[in-house]
């Protein structure tokens, strides 16, 4: 049976956009069967509109508290009845009643390494980390979200990025969104590959394997084997 997803996107919408393109190509076992924001206006509409992808916008109302708007994002997102849910740019961060709602089934894409650059401008901050040469490296991970922590559940996959001065900032951002390009398609497919082991899809994980820290084994972050999506050159 073909998987049921769910984009949440706040902007550009270059990260759907590859999920688009591989459900698409039959790289990923899936259909995107709805894109929500909370911005209205973003290109992340404009590319699920040109894919025929149901888009919605669930703008924050004037005076409503974080709770009451993600009991409504939850309830549209509900409505989808996604199989897994994709934070992919999404600007916010989501309470624990829209979690508990989809457990187990929460991925986010963050421009850093497990543990580190929790937060906005990950990008520019390692950049600037890298100008003054107390960073060379940084990378892009894709996590389950079990609470409200920032950035800092189970990895499903990560990839490390060598930080080069010697070109552009613009450069680098390149490099990184290329790499997050490819990165999201494997923890989508890697993920719904574990959910269909466990033919529970429609349910959630075992909690031991939800906040296991060790979800993916083959992420180490001591390791010197490099990711296969590794890259010291820009794209």
């Amino acid at each position: 049976m073909t998987a049921r997803v769910v984009v949440l996107a706040s902007g550009n919408g270059g990260n759907l956009q590859a999920l688009i393109d591989a459900c698409g190509n039959g790289r990923l076992a899936a259909r995107i069967v709805g894109v929500v924001t909370d911005r209205p206006a973003v290109r992340a509409l404009v590319r699920a509109t040109d894919a025929g992808v149901d888009a919605r916008v669930v703008a924050k109302r004037e005076h409503e508290s974080r709770g009451d708007y993600d009991l409504r994002l939850r309830d549209a997102v509900g409505e989808f009845r996604p199989d897994l849910v994709v934070l992919a740019g999404f600007m916010r961060l989501l309470t624990q009643p829209f979690l508990d709602a989809f457990a187990g089934r929460v991925l986010n894409l963050h421009p850093a390494l497990p543990g580190e650059l929790p937060g906005l401008h990950a990008i520019e901050r390692a950049w600037d980390e890298a100008l003054t040469g107390s960073r060379t490296r940084t990378g892009v991970m894709v996590h389950l979200v079990p609470d409200e922590g920032v950035d800092d559940g189970p990895v499903v996959a990560v990839a490390r990025v060598p930080i080069d001065t010697s070109q552009s900032l613009d450069s680098f951002r390149a490099t990184i969104h290329a790499v997050e390009h490819a990165l999201i398609v494997d923890a989508v497919g890697m993920h719904l590959a574990v959910l269909a082991t466990l033919n529970r899809a429609d349910s959630t994980l075992d909690p031991s394997v939800r906040h296991n820290p060790d979800y993916n084994p083959d992420y180490n972050p001591d390791s010197n084997v490099d990711h296969p999506l590794d890259t010291g050159a820009s794209s």
